[in-house]
């Protein structure tokens, strides 16, 4: 089964035959093609032509973070799957904009849904009972948004009352919220927020190419200027049931400590012990499976991910109208 290989050593990626072959300082690693599903490159690493025709031959997205963890760009193959169909009726639905409205709305609505349900794990003695109402309240008023920047302002303050929980559902003194900032955070768990964000960002955008979707319309997060956009709509929703949740764990269990971090220019980021842990365990969170009620299954997370995008291809063909995933 095909997975994704992250590279934090410096080195030269090229080809060798079928294989992919990292060459660092330790030596040389082979990867044989048939085992990558996708490569996110942390560190400072050479390649060629002849490997990206290759990548692109077996349809292999390449993703690049910088030194600080960051996502900023990917090498995106030509899309194999594209239907000149979906990408009109995707363009459709974004130019109406009562279909993008409509879409953005549900984006939204599964996010904040998410946030509550994510509450609810931890409210012990209910205590964050009065804030789940609160984001209840900004749900009901998504119904009266007239467009997609009062819905973004919407999910902004519901989200600064999720965010003020997070002090509570920590237990330790170390890591202190306070308020969210990044381009660089300023503190440790901004920090671990924008990673697992980034990483989260790149997974749906590679769900997404194999699906007869295209990434650069989006719906909540506008068309414009910046490449893909649709990743980040999707990539709301799970925000809360992945990189959160995942968050909460890595430091209540001690996974992660203060010392996993440095001072940078204006911030705070992770020490590359820290983001291999990080990674690890967001990749396990991506196997891990549920319960799916209509396929009455068991799913993983990633599945889940993908199927959401398969969901959002069956509305903009007007199939089935589009509902987003509550966990």
């Amino acid at each position: 089964m095909s997975e994704p290989i992250y590279i934090f050593s410096d080195g030269i990626l090229s080809r060798k035959d079928n294989t992919i072959v990292l060459e660092t300082n330790e030596g040389k690693r082979h990867i044989p093609v048939e085992n990558v599903s996708e490569i996110k490159i942390f560190s400072e690493v050479d390649l060629n032509k002849r490997l990206l025709e290759f990548l692109t031959e077996k349809n292999i997205i390449l993703h690049f973070f910088n030194h600080f963890g960051y996502y900023v760009g990917s090498y995106y193959p030509r899309e194999f799957l594209n239907s000149g169909l979906v990408i009109l009726k995707q363009a459709e639905n974004y130019l109406e904009e009562k279909k993008r409205l409509f879409l953005a709305r549900a984006f939204v609505e599964g996010s904040l849904m998410n946030m509550i349900n994510t509450l609810k794990k931890y409210n012990e003695n209910d205590r964050f009972s009065p804030k789940i109402d609160v984001i209840r309240n900004h749900i009901d008023k998504l119904i009266m948004c007239s467009d997609v920047d009062q819905l973004m302002a919407l999910e902004g303050n519901a989200r600064e009352v999720y965010y003020s929980c997070f002090d509570e559902i920590i237990k330790t003194d170390d890591f202190i919220f306070d308020s969210r900032t990044k381009r660089p955070p300023e503190n440790e768990l901004n920090a671990l927020i924008s990673f697992g964000n980034s990483l989260l960002y790149t997974t749906v955008l590679s769900e997404i190419y194999k699906t007869h979707l295209d990434p650069r319309i989006g719906y909540l997060h506008t068309t414009n200027s910046r490449r893909f956009t649709l990743n980040l709509d999707i990539a709301e929703i799970f925000k809360p049931i992945i990189v959160d949740r995942l968050i909460f764990t890595l430091i209540n269990r001690r996974q992660i400590k203060l010392s996993d971090f440095h001072q940078i220019t204006g911030g705070i980021s992770m020490k590359e012990n820290a983001k291999k842990v990080f990674v690890q365990s967001f990749e396990d969170r991506l196997k891990d499976t549920i319960q799916h009620k209509q396929l009455k299954r068991q799913v993983s997370y990633r599945s889940l991910i993908r199927m959401e995008a398969y969901k959002l291809e069956k509305h903009i063909l007007e199939d089935e109208e589009y509902e987003p995933f509550i966990g």
